[in-house]
């Protein structure tokens, strides 16, 4: 997760958190285990890949603005890592994806059914967790994944005439993204009994550093290296899914016809990008439109907006912790 370390917080809390994530790996892999033979191949899969576990550090993270020795912030962590697990399994199918996190993407390996039904069987794991967290916290589940949903169906969808491509975009990354940090946050305040205060500023930083992380992963996708993000380069654009850049430069050739070099390159982003070679070309030409950089200039806006609500929480080493992290998120470079 870019820079974000235990070392760059205060050693006591550090402690603590490194303390309560371990617990939420434990869970994770108990939570994954099953009778099943198959599910027992599938459902560790992209959890052993590894990943940042940026939604786990939040919970515990959050949960420092109140009693972060709360037990029941295990389960939190694991239930908002589990439900992320499940959408990547979704999603990869949905896109088409042949790699997630540096390893072959799990509907390549099984198929697109096995791996839908994967990610099923972790949601059904988080909703468990849900339930021995309270009545509260499943509804909270509920309507997150219920905002996951709707994000991914919009996406698929798209805009429609009368809207607005880019607050449409901007919709989708929050329900698809920020839905599930703002969770995070949430339970971590709420179950380490943080006053409501922090509860509902946890609620709008994590929507906006959600579209901020989502943004700065656009970026990513066109700039980073297979190597550095795990991600095939160019994914997105390969399957049609509308990114940031893309969007900018649909605008750009309407509002400049005169720019071939641009217009050819939509053309090109708008034709056939199966093969490999053609994608490379693509994706290297695009790394250097400026509306890639316009893209990580507004990803640079929504993580100032976050910053911000970090600044109105109580001072002290959970707020620089938090500060420290958000920093991680929204100008990383993988």
């Amino acid at each position: 997760m870019a820079s974000f370390t235990m070392e760059d917080i205060d050693p006591s809390l550090a402690e603590s958190i490194q303390s309560g994530l371990e617990a939420v790996e434990e869970r994770l892999h108990a939570a994954v285990a099953s009778s099943d033979p198959m599910m027992r191949s599938t459902a560790p899969y992209l959890l052993d890949a590894g990943g940042k576990r940026v939604r786990p550090v939040l919970v515990m993270l959050a949960a420092a603005f109140g009693d972060i020795s709360e037990p029941q912030l295990v389960d939190a962590g694991a239930l908002v890592e589990l439900t992320h697990l499940a959408t990547l399994y979704h999603d990869d199918v949905m896109d088409a994806a042949e790699t997630r996190r540096g390893t072959t993407a799990a509907h390549r390996v099984w198929g697109n059914h096995i791996a839908i039904l994967t990610g099923d069987f972790l949601l059904a794991r988080a909703s468990a967790m849900s339930a021995n967290l309270g009545s509260e916290i499943v509804g909270i589940h509920a309507h997150t994944f219920e905002r996951l949903c709707l994000g991914q169906l919009n996406e698929t969808v798209g805009p429609g005439e009368s809207d607005d491509p880019f607050a449409h975009y901007i919709d989708v990354l929050s329900n698809k993204t920020g839905s599930l940090i703002a969770t995070a946050g949430v339970l971590g305040a709420k179950i380490a009994k943080a006053p409501e205060s922090v509860v509902s500023v946890m609620r709008e930083y994590g929507e906006a550093v959600g579209v901020a992380f989502q943004l700065a992963d656009d970026v990513i996708d066109i700039r980073a290296t297979a190597e550095e993000s795990g991600k095939t380069p160019g994914t997105d654009l390969r399957e049609g899914v509308p990114t940031m850049p893309s969007l900018l430069l649909r605008a750009h050739v309407a509002e400049h016809p005169d720019d071939a070099a641009s217009a050819n390159l939509l053309a090109a982003l708008d034709a056939d990008l199966s093969s490999d070679e053609r994608l490379a070309e693509v994706v290297d030409a695009l790394s250097v439109h400026p509306v890639v950089d316009e893209t990580e200039k507004l990803a640079a806006s929504y993580g100032d907006r976050a910053l911000a609500l970090v600044d109105s929480l109580p001072a002290g080493p959970a707020r620089d912790a938090l500060t420290a992290f958000t920093v991680s998120l929204v100008r990383r470079r993988a």
